[in-house]
């Protein structure tokens, strides 16, 4: 069975976040589709922690398009979505077809790959992750037990249809289990 992953996001997406389960679906044949808020080159932005600071820092990445914008999407056309981090989060969770798509997966029970800030756009569909597990990169904690889910402190987590990861560096473990999840959701392997 052919699948079809939607990758929503916007300008200043992490780049190891948007690159890696980009690079990664197509490596095995997946079929992937970037959606943002407009269709555009997009700006990615690079994280990094360095030891002199209390929080990550910040530089330009590559920049990548998006092949369309989200009013575009018919979520029921995707077998699954993937919502990375950066600072893209913040803004895209307050465009309502954004929260149209999560929502959709979300009820749909497809699976979702969701990594660093991405949980923010998940707090805005929060009558959808009431009582659900989640991890997130740690400054996001509070908005995600304010939306009623239960935040777990581990760089990776699978709650049903949901796999959580806390940043970048979890990148294989959240593909691995990402992967897994479709395979199981499709009844194929990968």
């Amino acid at each position: 069975m052919a699948k079809n992953v939607l990758i929503v996001t916007g300008d200043a997406v992490d780049c190891l976040e948007i690159y890696y389960p980009y690079y990664r679906c197509l490596e095995e044949n997946i079929s992937v589709t970037i959606a943002s808020p407009t269709k555009k080159k997009l700006q990615t932005v690079c994280h990094d922690f360095l030891p002199e600071m209390e929080t990550f820092t910040e530089m330009f990445g590559y920049k990548i398009d998006s092949h369309a914008s989200v009013d575009e999407i018919n979520p029921a056309d995707f077998d699954s979505l993937i919502l990375p981090g950066g600072r893209a989060p913040e803004y895209i969770r307050m465009n309502s077809k954004v929260q149209e798509i999560a929502a959709h997966f979300l009820t749909e029970n497809k699976p979702m790959g969701v990594i660093c800030h991405g949980q923010l756009v998940l707090t805005t569909v929060r009558e959808h992750i009431v009582g659900r597990e989640m991890t997130a990169y740690t400054a996001c904690r509070p908005e995600v037990e304010a939306a009623g889910a239960t935040y777990v402190e581990t760089g990776l987590h699978v709650d049903g249809n949901l796999v959580t990861g806390h940043a970048w560096p979890d990148l294989p473990g959240f593909m691995r289990e990402f992967f897994n999840l479709l395979a199981s959701k499709n009844g194929s392997t990968i």
